[in-house]
């Protein structure tokens, strides 16, 4: 796997891995939001600043958004779920900073096992979501991976 900066042409890969991956662990999101949020991402991911995880022939398989030592986004394709993308990702985000932050949604239990396995430890807890929907964010902290 390497990682790289995203470019426009990424636009459609990026748009599908970020669908895929909510359709799998975002069940808890009603029809109506799942829509308005998938409307907000179609017109701010193709042009956002990501850096893509890819495969031999450079076909991204995940994607992370980094806000300087926060992460704002982390999604992997689920066909590829389980073969260290997430963590690869990670890895290289804390190669960045040593100390890295992230917020998850707290039914999104997939995720939420993810990082507490990577170490990241709980800071914090809102009701709402970053728009002010009612999907509460566990708010996470980590300084450095834990060896398994």
């Amino acid at each position: 796997m390497n990682i790289r900066k995203s470019h426009r042409d990424d636009g459609d890969r990026v748009l599908d891995i970020w669908r895929h991956a909510v359709l799998a662990t975002h069940d808890f999101l009603s029809p109506t939001d799942y829509a308005e949020i998938a409307n907000e991402v179609r017109e701010f991911l193709p042009d956002a600043p990501l850096l893509l995880a890819v495969d031999e022939n450079d076909r991204p398989l995940g994607f992370m958004l980094l806000n300087d030592a926060h992460m704002e986004a982390l999604f992997v394709d689920p066909a590829h779920h389980g073969k260290g993308i997430g963590r690869g990702l990670v890895e290289y985000a804390l190669g960045l900073s040593p100390v890295l932050t992230t917020d998850v949604n707290e039914q999104n239990e997939q995720a939420s096992a993810f990082y507490l396995h990577l170490g990241f430890i709980k800071t914090g807890r809102s009701e709402l979501d970053g728009q002010g929907r009612p999907y509460p964010l566990l708010h996470l902290e980590c300084r450095r991976l834990r060896s398994i």
